[in-house]
């Protein structure tokens, strides 16, 4: 299993590999997480915290492709204060071979109908025999409500193009993303966005949410580039969220993933 793992990290592009989770609900959506206010906009645009309201704290775990050797762990903080939210976010990829590691602070605030964020992050390389390297990136991102059912959001990663030491072959993503969210209805929530990652071609996304219950939602999206589909479901009681999520890889097969979160 290990040597399939480090064969995978090796002849993959990185920027498969160097990704952030942005938790079931928006993986599920196609990760049209650009125009959603979610605890998981910490790690998706950060000023979809900006209207959160309750300290919450939330955990997830995502196999990659099956295989536990490449899974990621996360752990998310909300503190809003006020007008002002802060975010703590850590998240864990890889075994003892190959690890990254990336801490996040990010702040977010309402200015009315516009919200606004910055991310500050961490980031840290472990691969055995070559042994680490480190380096730090900012997040930007910026949310509009055109109406109570129309949101407009936008999103800028790594725009400083920050990098890791050149004697290992591993980048920061540069990224910049526009989408929108469309509540058709109390029950029917309607998402898309489109991805430009520096030396990769555009990638186009659209999600789906179905309230079919008070407690429980039905999620479902696709993008097209590389094409994947997902599929999730979501359940509440009071304050406690769970959410699971499955991605599909035309090729590499099945990524799966489970989130807990609390409002206090």
């Amino acid at each position: 299993m290990r040597r399939y793992s480090l064969c995978l990290l090796i002849i993959l592009p990185f920027g498969l590999f160097a990704q952030v989770n942005p938790g079931p609900r928006i993986t599920a959506l196609g990760l049209t997480g650009v125009a959603i206010k979610d605890t998981w906009s910490l790690q998706a645009n950060q000023a979809g915290l900006a209207t959160q309201k309750k300290f919450a704290i939330a955990t997830a775990y995502e196999s990659e492709f099956l295989n536990p050797e490449l899974s990621r762990q996360s752990v998310l903080i909300i503190y809003p204060n006020k007008r002002n939210v802060f975010g703590l976010s850590f998240q864990n990829y890889g075994f003892s071979a190959y690890n990254e590691q990336r801490l996040g602070m990010a702040y977010a605030r309402n200015f009315g109908n516009v919200s606004a964020a910055i991310d500050f992050n961490y980031h840290l390389i472990k691969i055995q025999q070559y042994g680490s390297t480190q380096a730090y990136s900012v997040e930007a991102g910026l949310q509009y409500a055109l109406n109570d059912k129309l949101l407009i959001g936008a999103h800028l990663a790594n725009p400083n193009r920050s990098t890791y030491d050149h004697h290992i072959n591993a980048a920061i993503p540069v990224s910049i993303e526009f989408g929108l969210s469309y509540q058709i209805s109390d029950n029917l929530l309607l998402n898309n966005g489109i991805t430009k990652t520096l030396n990769s071609a555009t990638d186009v996304r659209g999600g789906i949410e179905y309230s079919m219950l008070n407690w429980m939602d039905l999620r479902g999206g696709v993008s097209v580039n590389p094409f994947r589909q997902y599929m999730g479901i979501g359940c509440k009681y009071q304050n406690l969220h769970f959410d699971v999520a499955v991605a599909s890889h035309y090729a590499l097969g099945y990524s799966p993933q489970v989130a807990l979160s609390y409002e206090f």
